[in-house]
């Protein structure tokens, strides 16, 4: 028998470990606060694959895939890319967890190095992505400064007591 908490109006499922049991779309979404419309985007464009299916085919979410949902909102928001550059991330992410598995299972030296090359480059890639955004950021800093000073400098000229 599952145990229950009720959580906001959702009513979150444990299975018999303490582990969340596979959420129906409507309650990841809502646990996530997106749509379930959202949900079934992410997935026709690759952001997000459900943990499984119901005998219906109903899709079934599991908490990894509510971290992942938080994770692209967290993308979105943080960096502003769009969900066509997320899934780039995301796909450079899975391949670096997919590479740290194998590494971790005992590969052997010369396919250690190869994993670990491998590695350097989808992390210079992600770097990269987060580097143009910063620069942009940058850019963005130094023209609002330059717009404060001016207005700092322009207060100045309509003070009547200096002039």
């Amino acid at each position: 028998m599952n145990d229950s908490e009720n959580t906001g109006d959702v009513r979150a499922e444990f299975d018999e470990g303490g582990g969340l049991a596979l959420l129906r779309i409507g309650e990841a979404a809502e646990l996530a606060e997106v749509s379930p419309r959202t949900l079934r985007w992410y997935e026709e464009i690759g952001l997000l694959a459900p943990t499984g299916h119901s005998a219906g085919g109903a899709r079934r979410y599991s908490g990894d895939d509510l971290r992942r949902i938080f994770h692209i909102r967290e993308l979105q928001s943080l960096l502003g890319i769009d969900l066509g550059g997320i899934r780039d991330i995301l796909h450079g992410e899975d391949a670096l967890d997919g590479l740290r598995r194998e590494y971790r299972a005992g590969a052997d030296l010369a396919r250690r190095r190869e994993i670990l090359l491998e590695a350097k480059v989808i992390n210079e890639k992600l770097l990269a992505v987060v580097a143009a955004r910063q620069e942009l950021l940058a850019t963005m800093m130094q023209r609002l400064e330059v717009q404060a000073a001016r207005c700092v400098e322009l207060l100045g000229d309509c003070d009547p007591g200096t002039g």
